[in-house]
């Protein structure tokens, strides 16, 4: 999820856990500061944008490792407010503030290594969005009681909803994607096309409206499925994967990296003498986030280039335009595509 989120749901998770033992705005303070810390990782240069990516939610993103650092943070916030005594307590607080940061990136696509250092596998549910209104608002309404609303009860009454519904909607997401899923093989076996390879992912912004990409050897098929649809069968557009190609350069390094990243959710295209990688999980065609050129194809014994990424996004306008007619139900195309 987005920094912000990953903020506030730590400081609501500080305030839930010290309660009135502290000051609430310390509470949020460090709460919010342990929520965003595994996301600093983002600073390191690895050297080339393929390895930056791949290695973001790393080991700042380890559950054991976390754990670990809560023990060295606990004991400086105590110290620093003079609460020793509470040592225990903030541990607590900020142990789960950590944690829960990778839990909730779980639940996007992109791919978090929760079990480094003893596997670099990264995993994802894939039922959220990395920004989700109707998950980061009500921990925002939790956070701001808990600094302006004077009665402590009431302000802890208030964190404590927020946090609750907040989580159910995780759990809805799931719920819904499960749905989603189970009509999208409907729909491909309706239709003669395979859907061993699927993925379901949320829109942008929403969790009533989801993309279906199933693979197909040479091609993808890419549908959207609004719950307004009322079961609609999924409408389905066939687009070249370039499976041909990715073959004939399966020992390229930056290729094998991005194809194990991605559990084989890409495409390779030819720009002039280059090879162009595309992750399909973050986007919609033509629009991804993640599209890297790695150069030309690698004759023995050669070293690859650092990739360059090209990413091509939608427009933002045209998008929520978009968005806001398929929530509703509305069979209309994505922005830049043509129905036959």
């Amino acid at each position: 999820m987005d920094s912000v989120t990953q903020v506030l749901l730590g400081a609501s998770i500080g305030v839930a856990v010290m309660g009135r033992r502290t000051a609430l705005w310390k509470s949020v303070l460090w709460g919010g500061v342990a929520g965003l810390l595994p996301d600093l990782d983002v600073l390191l240069d690895h050297g080339d944008p393929i390895l930056n990516m791949i290695r973001h939610r790393a080991e700042t993103h380890a559950l054991l490792l976390l754990t670990l650092f809560a023990f060295p943070m606990a004991w400086g916030v105590s110290r620093l407010h003079r609460q020793p005594q509470l040592f225990g307590r903030w541990w607590w607080a900020l142990m789960l503030a950590l944690v829960t940061h990778p839990l909730l990136d779980l639940m996007t696509i992109y791919g978090t290594q929760v079990f480094q250092p003893f596997t670099d596998e990264a995993y994802g549910l894939g039922s959220m969005f990395i920004i989700d209104p109707v998950y980061s608002l009500p921990l925002l309404a939790g956070v701001v009681a808990a600094l302006r609303v004077k009665t402590v009860g009431r302000a802890l009454a208030i964190n404590g909803w927020a946090l609750a519904f907040s989580t159910f909607y995780l759990a809805w997401s799931a719920l819904a994607q499960w749905g989603v899923t189970q009509h999208a093989r409907q729909s491909l076996q309706a239709q003669g096309l395979p859907s061993q390879q699927l993925m379901v992912t949320p829109a942008p912004l929403s969790t009533l409206v989801w993309r279906v990409v199933a693979l197909d050897g040479e091609r993808f098929h890419e549908g959207i499925y609004a719950l307004m649809d009322g079961g609609r069968a999924i409408r389905f557009e066939a687009h070249e994967r370039g499976g041909a190609l990715a073959a004939q350069n399966a020992d390229h390094p930056q290729l094998q990296r991005l194809a194990r990243f991605t559990d084989g959710f890409f495409k390779v295209q030819r720009n002039s003498e280059s090879l162009v990688v595309t992750d399909l999980r973050m986007g919609q065609e033509p629009d991804y986030v993640f599209s890297f050129d790695i150069g030309p194809p690698l004759m023995a014994g050669q070293n690859h280039p650092v990739a360059e990424q090209r990413s091509r996004r939608m427009d933002v306008g045209e998008g929520l335009q978009w968005l806001g007619q398929r929530i509703l139900g509305r069979d209309v195309p994505p922005p830049g595509t043509v129905r036959p």
